[in-house]
């Protein structure tokens, strides 16, 4: 048997809330669906949060063709964030709870399906975001996604769709809009007292709810999403716009976009990127790297 370069396949053995035995059923499936391609398939579990990166960046490092990622956003990130502006193409088989970038994509929910697709594709180049020197590939924010995304990534908490749902609306009960001065280089600046303010790659958040509609991850921007509360009952009675695509209708939504973005506040501002949330400073920066990471769905 002739095998290609070799490819990587990093696992999370727990995204969506996986078990043991599933992990096993992962690597079985993994390595068959490789044989079937001819190709030499390096298999990876990961063991701590961070590992996905190490592993990625030491299989790039050693020539690998392709690393395929199974798992979540957060390990989707660390992969990604590894693999960035290397040359060496990114799979994606989804197994987390919101899946946010594997949507956009269109992965299937299939891991065989998405395991050859990723074997099969022909790769192209996608943007990434920065901000305080994080990657993201699909999103990063500030204010009420930050303050969800820190509660939901609490050890023992429900995980799932239900779960994230579950621990917006607590948040959406007590939590208090800050005042943020948002400035690019293209001159403009507002100030703003927003409940969330959202640096989008693509259209969502995951489980389909579009933060960003009509925002692409390969036009060189970044979509710049501010929602300003005018009422906490508004803000209830808003949700369903984030499922049918009608965010930007909103009173007191903007969407603009931007190449990059300083975000300023009299407090320090937790944040976060694709989900894994970070304690940052008064001003953030962030910016859009074109093209800067190849992928292969």
């Amino acid at each position: 048997m002739i095998f290609h370069m070799s490819v990587a396949i990093i696992i999370n053995p727990i995204s969506g809330g996986a078990r043991q035995a599933a992990t096993r059923a992962r690597v079985r499936l993994a390595a068959t669906i490789a044989d079937a391609h001819a190709t030499q398939a390096d298999i990876h579990v990961t063991e701590r949060v961070g590992h996905a990166r190490v592993l990625a960046a030491a299989a790039a490092a050693v020539g690998a063709r392709l690393v395929i990622v199974w798992g979540g956003d957060g390990t989707i990130n660390e992969v990604a964030s590894a693999l960035a502006f290397t040359g060496v193409p990114l799979g994606i088989v989804r197994a987390g709870s919101g899946n946010g970038l594997a949507r956009e994509l269109g992965v299937s929910t299939r891991p065989e399906i998405a395991l050859a697709a990723a074997l099969d594709a022909r790769p192209r180049a996608i943007d990434i975001g920065e901000i305080e020197g994080r990657r993201f590939v699909n999103l990063a924010g500030i204010g009420l996604d930050a303050h969800v995304a820190s509660r939901f990534n609490a050890p023992g908490h429900r995980r799932g769709f239900f779960g994230y749902a579950a621990t917006t609306a607590q948040a959406l009960t007590g939590y208090v809009p800050q005042e943020y001065r948002l400035s690019s280089s293209d001159g403009t600046s507002v100030d703003v007292r927003a409940l969330l303010v959202t640096i989008a790659n693509s259209q969502q958040f995951g489980n389909g709810a579009l933060i960003a509609p009509g925002a692409r991850v390969d036009d060189g921007l970044l979509d710049l999403v501010t929602i300003e509360e005018r009422s906490r009952w508004a803000t209830l009675c808003s949700v369903p716009r984030l499922f049918n695509g009608t965010v930007h209708r909103l009173r007191g939504c903007r969407i603009q976009r931007v190449r990059d973005v300083t975000i300023e506040a009299e407090l320090p501002m937790t944040f976060h990127v694709d989900g894994e949330t970070v304690e940052g400073g008064t001003t953030l920066h962030a910016r859009v790297h074109p093209g800067a990471l190849l992928i292969a769905v």
